[in-house]
This record gives structure tokens, sequence and C-alpha cells, in this order.
């Protein structure tokens, strides 16, 4: 509704109630304060109809503030009756009933308690879930190609990663999916991070890492939303967020939790120091069993040779016979042979003669019109025919001036 200007009245100007709520709409709309306001106190009042949205009231100690939260609203899990919360939104006008109200676009728990009671709260939703179970945890790849780092692209955690990765397993392609990783925005930000994770093809594992910090601070990765996120990415999550007694709903949900950023790089990938030190003392068994099988095999060999000429009756008289009966036969193939190869020179000379090059060489020509095929009669040429000539040595080219048959 937009504001008129109002009528008068004996020279005074008068709002109609629609007009004053519309001015009042306006004014607060404009401010840039009650544009983004953050707002705590305690719920009352709570109630959700069948629209999906939610009503309740802001209350302290003396004052009452109505608010709206539209489906779906994050943080909307928060919402009930004497819940401390901080919400966030713009306070606005509903000009319909001329009432005052702060439209919630997100909801957080106040204070450490209820913070905790938050984290307690969802753990146990989540868990009832399925989402912690350790039969769905999917174990890390033994050597991975391509890992994902979802992190600050601004903080040290990436170049710690980013180091150890490096110096521990060279070969890995580290790919940075940037997203921030505090505040409201956070918990959109890294489930999105994770949509980026599971569009991109050939990935083998990912790193969700942030830094140390308060609850409130890594308070992003309690939210229900990243607990989702990490359970349907499709390949396996180690999550390493805050210090070693920091516990986050991430923790559960990912299939590996690591102490640090700097562990989960150790965990991701081997060291090459150590797979070198691996290959080599394998490398060795396996010359050691190979020196053993070749021992044995031998000594067998040698056994068997030595009981097989035990056995065998002497053959030295037959052998010489074999020989000799082979150096006969080859002596009669050869004599074949030779005899067999002069009758087809005798041949392959009787038929160079009667070939094409012979006759030529004793004057004779193959004749046939041009691009076409050997004449055999003079009938078959027409006066002004080219024709070509192959003689013993090359081609002539010659007209036909007449044709007898």
């Amino acid at each position: 509704m937009s504001f008129q200007q109002p009528g008068m009245i004996r020279g005074e100007p008068v709002f109609t109630v629609s007009q004053a709520n519309a001015y009042l709409k306006e004014a607060l709309d404009a401010d840039p304060v009650l544009s983004d306001i953050s707002v705590s106190g305690e719920i009352s009042g709570y109630r959700r109809p069948g629209s999906g949205h939610h009503y309740f009231a802001l209350r302290d100690a003396s004052a009452t503030l109505r608010c709206v939260m539209f489906h779906p609203g994050r943080g909307a899990n928060y919402l009930d009756d004497g819940a401390q919360i901080l919400a966030r939104g713009r306070i606005s006008l509903y000009p319909a009933r001329g009432e005052v109200q702060l439209y919630v676009q997100s909801v957080r728990p106040v204070g450490a308690g209820a913070l905790q009671q938050a984290f307690e709260e969802l753990k146990r939703r989540l868990e009832a879930e399925g989402l912690f179970d350790a039969a769905r945890k999917r174990p890390l790849p033994k050597f991975p190609q391509r890992v994902a780092v979802i992190t600050s692209p601004t903080g040290a955690v990436f170049q710690d990663i980013l180091n150890v990765l490096r110096r521990r397993y060279p070969l890995v392609e580290v790919i940075l999916v940037p997203t921030v990783v505090q505040g409201e925005t956070a918990a959109a930000g890294i489930a999105s991070a994770f949509a980026a994770v599971n569009a991109e093809p050939e990935l083998d594992v990912a790193i969700l890492a942030r830094g140390g910090g308060s609850l409130e601070d890594l308070w992003p990765f309690n939210e229900e939303a990243v607990a989702r996120a990490i359970f349907a990415c499709r390949i396996p999550v180690i999550s390493a967020i805050g210090h070693e007694t920091d516990f986050t709903i991430a923790d559960f949900v990912a299939d590996v939790r690591a102490p640090t950023p700097s562990a989960a790089a150790e965990i991701v990938a081997p060291d090459r120091a150590d797979l070198a030190r691996q290959v080599a003392s394998d490398a060795r068994t396996l010359g050691d069993e190979l020196e053993g099988l070749v021992r044995d095999a031998r000594s067998s060999l040698e056994l068997a040779r030595d009981r097989l000429n035990s056995r065998l009756p002497d053959i030295e008289m037959p052998r010489r016979r074999i020989e000799d009966l082979l150096r006969s036969a080859k002596v009669s193939a050869d004599r074949v042979m030779d005899a067999r190869r002069a009758a087809l020179l005798t041949q392959m000379t009787a038929l160079n003669a009667l070939g094409p090059s012979q006759i030529l060489e004793r004057g004779y020509a193959i004749v046939r019109i041009k691009d076409g095929p050997v004449l055999h009669s003079a009938k078959d040429t027409q006066p002004g025919d080219v024709l070509n000539v192959m003689l013993a040595e090359g081609y002539v080219e010659a007209e036909t001036k007449s044709s007898a048959g």
C-alpha cells in the first residue's frame, strides 16, 4: 500500500485509517536501522497454524513485540514458548491491523546455556533419525587423487591443510570450496558448498574445516542444514572444526572426525616417506621369498634329474643311429630340392620367352585406342582416333587416317 495525501476538512489535513497506516509503514520501511535488526527476548504465545508460518511474541521484563516468521525460516526449530532467542529481520507495520511486527528471517538461541540445550536437543533428534549411525560411515580412500576442502578462503586453515598435504602426499590435487564459516549466513553457505561438491565429478573425499572459537563462533556447524548437507554428501566427509576438545553436530554426522584441520590433512592421505619405507620393506620381503622359491625349485629339479638318470637305459647307440638317419635324410632332401629348383628355372625361362616383353623385343607393338582397350582389328578404329602404341621401350601416340577391315 503506497501513501496517499490526506484530504482536507475545514483547512486541516485529515488522514483515513488506511492512509495513516500506510504513512507509518513507509516511515518504518525507510528506516535503515529497522530494515535489518536483531532483537533478543523470550518467546511467548507461539503458534503455527496450517499455513506453516510461525507467529509469536518476544518479550522482556517491560515490553512485548509481535513477530511473524514465514515458512520456511532458518532456525525455526528453536521456536518454543519460554525459549530465549535472538531474532533477526525487519520491523514494519501490518496495515490491515495497524500492528507493528518483527518479520523474522532467522532465529538462534541466546546464551551458552541455551545454545548447549539446543545442541543436545538437535543431537538427540538427528541421532534418532540415524544420521550418526556407525554402519553408514564410509571408509576413506587409501590414495585419494582429488580432495575438496570446504572452508574460508581468507583464513589460515586452508593454507595449513595445503602445506601438510604438499609435504606428505604431493600427488593429491586440493580443491578449495570457499564459504563463510561464522555468522548468520554461514550455515546456508556451508550447505551450498556441499551442493557444489556433489556437482563436481571425480572428487574422492571432502574436508569441512574451521579454526577454533567459542560455542557461538562454531554454532553454524551445529545447524541442522549443515548436518543434513554432510549426510547427503556423495563422498566421505572429514570434519575438522575447532580444537581437539570442541565437538559439533557436524562431527557426529561426518564419516571421520579430525581433532584439528592439520590432523585432517594427515588423515586424508598417506605420508610418502612411510610409503617409501613400506615399498622398500615389501621389496626385501618379496626378494627373500623369491630367492627361497628358486632355491627350493633348483633342489627339486636336481633331485628329479638324479632319479631319472638312475632309471633310464643306455640310449647312446640309438641316439647316434638317429643322427645318421637325419644326416642321410638331409642329403636326400637337398638333392630333391636342387632338381626341383632346376626344373622351375627351365619353366620360368620358357614363360619369359613367351611374355609380352620378349615379343615386343622382336619388333612387335601393342596398340590401343587412347584410354581404351587393346586393338585386335583395324575395323575397331575410326579416322581421327588417337592410338597409344606400346613398344619394347616406351610409348608413342598416333592418329588414324583411315581404317580397313
